[in-house]
């Protein structure tokens, strides 16, 4: 069985939203899934898990939020090398563009993408939690 981290910061909520449906399609799918904020997530805790779901919203210019998510993520990067995970995340006016330089840096620190990232406008509506259900059950699959 999988043993996934869905590890995320949220400023409005649309980002936790995404956050719990994409554990509740991993867990349908039969993952072991466990959902933390940024503030409850340690370095050390990456060595417990198979597979992770990162989540941050867009911030900003399009880009990851700064003062939490992403000092996490840094550490997190050389921990999850060679890992199977997905990335996901809610933007406002900037049509989700960040996500292209995230993808980029992720598989470039060596994380294995299983499935395209998913951004979504402002909070998911019925087909958004459909997306992300289907990308917990993509990411348990893996």
């Amino acid at each position: 069985m999988s043993k996934i981290a869905i590890v995320y910061w949220t400023g409005t909520g649309n980002t936790e939203i995404m956050a719990n449906e994409i554990a509740a399609g991993a867990r349908a799918a039969g993952a072991d899934v466990s959902v933390f904020l940024t503030s409850g997530f340690t370095v050390s805790d990456a060595a417990e898990f198979d597979k992770f779901a990162l989540g941050c919203p867009a911030m900003g210019a399009e880009e990851l939020e700064d003062s939490e998510f992403l000092p996490l993520y840094v550490k997190m990067k050389p921990v999850l090398a060679g890992k199977k995970a997905v990335l996901f995340g809610s933007y406002g006016w900037g049509g989700g563009e960040y996500m292209n330089g995230w993808k980029e840096d992720a598989t470039g620190a060596g994380l294995v993408l299983v499935d395209d990232p998913l951004a979504l406008e402002n909070a998911p509506d019925d087909d958004g939690k459909n997306k992300c259900q289907e990308l917990g059950k993509v990411l348990a699959l893996a």
